[in-house]
């Protein structure tokens, strides 16, 4: 039996899919509201805390680069995930992944401060961080096969947006959190003395949460087709770049144009251009955070939306119109932000969050269809990871250097419209495969190159 071939006429979701899109949804969730409280954290309070010796401009750019120097470590993270979840399974992966994401989050908010412990502050600040980047490296192509490979063949797109629709509600539920301490619980003074921690603390129950939803999942039907077929490759990242290298660059490029926008606020930029006290706008941190949230609501709608599109009218052309709606929202963005009131600021926020869903949930079906099932998880990943290290991992930090340079933002606009030309470029370059056989008994259709200037 192929894959999802008992579902393609079911309009209904099963018991075990409603279980798979639970699991999926919730631990990305708790995966990515522990990514992006860090990138909060750097945006509006690391920079005193753990590198307050270097200055403003030079502490905000070090606390920017931890942002950046976790995505160096996602490529051996998925490296090991890609391995590991093509040899041992999709749902081991997406269970250890969690776990060490979740426990570095919590001793962050554990962490003493430079004024407690000195230089060993920062360092034991970046080595959690490094922790953070090889979980969330291997995290994503797990919860993406899962969602996918249980999918009907007619809903892969829709399934395949589940994973995605977490990543924006771990920034609703961050920015949530970082605007509940900040202006409720722990204002002014408090918020920088202890407030912060909160948030990161809180990440140990969001971790037990999703450790019992993840375990109750069954494994993939496809892993568990190649396991019975004893079809696993011994060596999937070796088979990986010796056949695909030019596919996996691509497909990082097209990640690459999506992702160096959507850090602009997840990666804390936004808040902390908007916020500092030093620089144009000086706004309020409370009413910034909110609208990041409110802005994250309208990301996960358009990622929805796109995921159900794409199942419509292809992956290929959601992508093509989710990369023309992002570079308007891109062209939009800093006129609104710099006419400096809250109301402006959450429609240029909002505007970009239209593009970003619209590029982004698709994602996960069009990643899917580009690998053969032996090297699928490996390729995945390692697509996924070094599209976040070309894209988003420095967006934040190289911004952040254009406005201490120039003053302005013209070029940090000019940098993003680069960033989504080049997704829209890469997307152009592959082929739309929606709907192949995922199963393992259609390798020989799966090898066939998704690229557009090799022969089919």
């Amino acid at each position: 039996m192929t894959v999802a071939s008992s579902t393609v006429g079911s309009e209904k979701m099963t018991k075990e899919e409603k279980k798979v899109a639970c699991a999926t949804i919730i631990g990305t969730t708790v995966e990515w509201y522990d990514f992006f409280i860090y990138a909060a954290a750097a945006g509006l309070v690391f920079k005193q805390l753990f590198f307050a010796p270097a200055g403003n401009t030079a502490g905000t750019l070090l606390a920017f680069a931890t942002v950046g120097l976790s995505f160096l470590f996602r490529p051996l993270g998925a490296f090991l995930a890609g391995h590991y979840g093509d040899k041992l399974g999709r749902r081991f992966v997406l269970v250890l992944t969690l776990v060490c994401m979740g426990l570095s989050t919590a001793l962050i908010g554990l962490l003493p401060t430079y004024d407690s412990i000195g230089i060993f502050a920062p360092i034991l600040l970046i080595i959690l961080r490094i922790i953070q980047g090889l979980s969330a490296g291997g995290e994503w192509g797990g919860a993406v096969l899962m969602a996918v490979e249980h999918a009907p063949t007619h809903k892969r797109g829709r399934f395949g947006s589940f994973p995605q629709i977490g990543v924006p509600l771990g920034l609703l539920l961050a920015s949530g959190m970082f605007a509940l301490m900040s202006g409720v619980i722990a204002p002014g003074d408090a918020f920088l003395e202890w407030g912060w921690r909160i948030p990161f603390l809180f990440s140990i129950i969001l971790l037990f949460l999703g450790h019992w939803i993840r375990r109750t999942v069954e494994e993939s039907p496809v892993f568990e087709e190649i396991k019975e077929r004893k079809s696993a490759s011994k060596t999937p990242i070796v088979d990986l770049f010796k056949h695909h290298t030019a596919l996996v660059l691509t497909a990082a490029l097209v990640f690459a144009g999506n992702s160096a926008i959507g850090y602009m606020t997840t990666g804390g930029f936004i808040q902390n251009y908007t916020t500092n006290p030093d620089g144009p706008l000086a706004l309020a941190r409370t009413p910034i955070l909110l609208s990041v949230t409110l802005s994250a609501v309208v990301w996960l709608i358009f990622t929805w939306i796109s995921g159900g599109l794409s199942d419509k009218i292809g992956r290929r052309n959601t992508y093509l119109l989710g990369w023309g709606i992002q570079l308007v929202g891109v062209i939009a963005l800093f006129p609104l932000v710099n006419m400096g009131t809250i109301f402006s600021v959450t429609m240029g926020l909002c505007l970009l969050s239209v593009g970003i869903g619209m590029t982004y949930g698709a994602q996960s079906a069009f990643y899917s269809e580009l690998y053969p099932a032996s090297i699928r998880f490996s390729g995945v990943s390692i697509s996924y990871a070094l599209g976040a290290i070309f894209g988003g991992a420095f967006s934040p930090l190289i911004a952040s250097w254009i406005v201490s340079q120039t003053g302005g933002t013209t070029y940090v606009a000019v940098y993003l419209a680069t960033m989504t030309l080049i997704g829209f470029f890469a997307t152009l370059a592959l082929r739309d495969r929606t709907g192949i056989p995922l199963g393992p008994d259609h390798e020989a259709e799966q090898l066939k190159s998704p690229l557009r200037w090799h022969k089919e």
